[in-house]
């Protein structure tokens, strides 16, 4: 799967269309320079393809373009946060 990840409204999905996309990381402000990534979703017909991790790569980058940091409501990023914790470091909050 080498469709590009997309960014708008707060939301990094795959697809043409943010409100219809197969697969999405829903993030939302939390204050000075954080927000919450609080919401992955990939349907079944993409499941087990990296999708998942491609759309936390796209925030992280984001993040570190935007001096973000990264509060973990979302089980995935939590779980990618906890697997990985020097590949994050600099992000998560």
């Amino acid at each position: 799967m080498t469709d590009p990840i997309h960014f708008n409204n707060n939301r990094f999905y795959l697809g043409d269309d943010p409100d219809t996309a197969p697969a999405y990381l829903d993030i939302v402000p939390a204050g000075n320079r954080a927000v919450r990534a609080t919401h992955t979703f990939v349907s079944d017909s993409l499941r087990g393809q990296g999708v998942a991790k491609r759309l936390l790569t796209a925030l992280v980058e984001e993040a570190r373009r935007s001096d973000w940091r990264i509060i973990a409501d979302c089980s995935y990023v939590a779980d990618a946060f906890a697997k990985a914790p020097d590949l994050y470091e600099d992000v998560r909050l």
